[in-house]
């Protein structure tokens, strides 16, 4: 799946929980190279030093960590001048202020708060992108991380919005830069447990929402892992006809209509069946 050997970016790191750190652990797992990037040294410091109490020192200081504000052209251009060559890149990275742009109501006038998370959630992945194909001397894939925009969900609001206009641009980008062998896709994840979505208000009323609409069962914590394989099959060689999606891996709620019933929810546990001969 990834080519072995290969080097990715993984944007958007803030801790051991995050979705970024499950996907650059799986790459590694499968031979793969990992560069990550955090916005500065002070988010390290505060999310990913102070925050990852699960990973030793030695754990840390073997991981590659630049920085990178993508909100800064230069920052972004400057990272792929270091990076050198690279196989893949995974956009990790959504932020819109909680008080202003989520919560009870969507109406909002603060302008700067929504023209902040179009630039960080969306526009983005543009020069990203841009600079990260020149890179890609072998081809290579751009995957970008989002959430089921094409319903409207309680509290989300103005990110709802974001991720909509993300996988606008994820489409935009594959017809761009395919002529360059560079496959652009995202990964559009049920509800999963990190820093990042402590942040959304009612987060927990989303979870319930998924226990009840999701015909597979859902865990916010462990399908991390699932999410991020997911993630490692757009990057790796086994997806080089796949460009301009997105991938649901969300248990199937993107698919369903309405809340399951009684007779349709997903057992605790497998049960174990007997083969016939």
């Amino acid at each position: 799946m990834i080519r072995k050997g290969g080097r990715y970016v993984v944007m958007g790191l803030l801790n051991a929980d995050s979705i970024a750190y499950a996907a650059g652990r799986a790459i590694e797992q499968f031979g793969g190279e990992v560069i990550y990037t955090v916005q500065n040294e002070r988010m390290r410091k505060i999310f990913f030093d102070r925050g990852s109490s699960g990973l030793s020192q030695r754990d840390k200081d073997a991981m590659r960590i630049e920085y990178c504000d993508v909100t800064v052209e230069n920052e972004i251009r400057n990272l792929f001048d270091k990076t050198g060559p690279i196989d893949g890149v995974l956009h990790s990275i959504a932020f819109a202020n909680p008080k202003t742009c989520l919560g009870d109501h969507f109406y909002t006038n603060s302008w700067e708060d929504l023209k902040q998370a179009f630039h960080i959630s969306c526009v983005s992945l543009a020069p990203v992108t841009h600079f990260a194909q020149e890179r890609m001397t072998r081809g290579g894939s751009v995957v970008a991380l989002t959430f089921e925009s094409q319903v409207a969900f309680p509290y989300y609001n103005w990110m709802g919005v974001n991720k909509a206009a993300l996988e606008a641009a994820v489409r935009a980008l594959a017809r761009e830069y395919g002529k360059e062998h560079v496959r652009v896709n995202a990964v559009s994840a049920g509800p999963l447990t990190t820093k990042a979505a402590k942040s959304i208000p009612h987060f927990a009323h989303l979870s319930r929402t998924w226990k009840k609409m999701s015909p597979l069962p859902w865990d916010p914590v462990k399908d991390k892992e699932n999410v991020a394989q997911s993630v490692v099959f757009l990057l790796g060689e086994y997806s080089k006809k796949i460009t301009g999606q997105t991938i649901h891996v969300d248990g199937g709620v993107s698919a369903m209509g309405g809340q399951l019933l009684p007779s349709e929810r997903p057992k605790v546990s497998k049960p174990a069946k007997a083969l016939k001969g």
